[in-house]
């Protein structure tokens, strides 16, 4: 099959590339003509686990291109598929500027019918405005549905070629063979359901994993001051089918590019129906309050952050990714920057500019250790599973100081105080 992918980001790209890995001849089309150059030179734009390999094998094998024209990508197109960006509205909504001018392009360039799958999260409806716009614009006939996508940043590729389930919203008997037909060598349940209902499973299953984050934060404060394990209380839990494992690991709470942006689209949605929705509005406020408690809990071990040196441990919001949009460790750097701390920050792969921890120059270092050396105090940030390894004497040896604050719970905390730390931990 012929297919366009618009836009490539992180959902664009992994799409994209692991289309064309099922025998499609993909086109990427995005409009920053510099990425298409990075691209098209085999240089990635973003890290993702196995994205790069991925690429170059299917661009090898001629069945991966890139491109910045519409006038190129559209009119071969059998099926369009659009992961443009939905970023956040100043008062919560999503920013659907970039939706609509490629439903406009899309319709400037149509020649025959197509199908258009929107695998952005956008609100509900919007497959249907989509459709307007495009069918008016062109006055060809176009059938658009919802196609929702559940990737992991850090394990997007496994999740689009081995997903748990693939959601088809459509209207159209036609859309819906299409689409079935693009996916019909992927062994995974396919749900197909009307597009509205579509394209609200995406935000209700990401406000449904925020909240069990947001549950399992709440869990761990009440541990500690019960004097129990979070860790244990996860596992107690968690064993539970009915509960289930995942997303039960105390410690920051969510970020990155999904959560945050839908759980506040979720409520700027009810907000807007007059629907209160309680239980998703105290997940956002549970999640905020989980970097303040990490801050104020490295301000009374050190007596104050004035003047004192802090190392962060991780810049991405998850590891086995560069993403550090909405991360808690820009929070935590702006906070500790805002108390008038020394800020050293290290990451395996993702780097921050100024204006993204409100313009403060933070000094970047390539190697864990010498990013603590002379430190009053360390922070992990991100889960990686390099620093999970870390050898805590060889740390403590190079720190001026002696707090480590293990905010994603990675080090045992006897082998922690041991190695001459005051070790905090999350929950225990």
């Amino acid at each position: 099959m012929r297919i366009t992918v618009i836009g490539t980001g992180y959902v664009g790209l992994v799409s994209g590339a692991c289309l064309a890995e099922m025998g499609h001849q993909v086109v990427c089309l995005d409009v920053q003509v510099d990425k298409i150059d990075m691209l098209n030179q085999g240089i990635m734009p973003i890290y993702e686990q196995g994205l790069d390999e991925l690429v170059q094998r299917n661009v090898k094998a001629g069945r991966l291109s890139f491109t910045s024209s519409y006038e190129q990508a559209v009119p071969s197109a059998e099926l369009i598929s659009m992961a443009v960006g939905t970023p956040s509205a100043d008062d919560g909504s999503v920013d659907m500027q970039y939706v609509w001018s490629a439903a406009r392009e899309i319709s400037k360039h149509l020649t025959d019918y197509v199908v258009i799958a929107d695998k952005s999260t956008v609100p509900v409806g919007t497959a249907e405005e989509v459709e307007r716009i495009v069918r008016e614009g062109s006055g060809i006939e176009c059938d658009v549905i919802s196609n929702p996508e559940f990737l992991r940043e850090g394990h997007a590729v496994f999740d689009f070629l081995q997903p748990a389930r693939i959601v088809i919203g459509s209207n159209s008997k036609q859309a819906t063979e299409i689409m079935l037909r693009a996916y019909e060598h992927v062994d995974c349940p396919k749900l197909v359901m009307d597009r509205r209902s579509a394209e609200l499973t995406k935000y209700a299953a990401n406000a449904f994993l925020a909240t069990k984050i947001s549950f399992i934060n709440e869990m761990a404060m009440l541990a500690e001051e019960l004097g129990a394990d979070v860790t244990q209380v996860a596992a107690g839990i968690g064993s539970d089918p009915r509960i289930g494992k995942d997303f039960l690991r105390a410690g920051l709470g969510w970020g990155g590019s999904c959560f945050p942006k839908d759980v506040r689209a979720i409520r700027k949605m009810g907000e807007n129906l007059g629907v209160p929705l309680p239980i998703v509005n105290a997940a956002f406020e549970t999640n905020s309050g989980t970097r303040k408690r990490v801050i104020d809990r490295l301000e009374n071990a050190l007596g104050g952050l004035g003047d004192k040196k802090v190392a962060v441990l991780g810049l991405a919001f998850k590891d086995n990714t560069d993403d550090t949009r909405e991360s808690a460790a820009l929070d935590l750097i702006k906070y500790l920057k805002y108390r008038g701390a020394d800020v050293r920050v290290h990451d395996p792969v993702a780097k921050v500019k100024p204006h993204e921890v409100n313009g403060h120059e933070l000094e970047h270092v390539d190697c864990p250790y010498e990013a603590c050396r002379g430190a009053h105090a360390v922070v992990v940030v991100t889960e990686w599973e390099q620093f999970r390894t870390l050898d805590l004497v060889r740390l403590k040896e190079l720190a001026e100081g002696d707090v480590l604050i293990d905010a994603r719970n990675l080090f045992d905390p006897t082998r922690a105080h041991e190695s001459g730390w005051r070790h905090y931990s999350v929950g225990r």
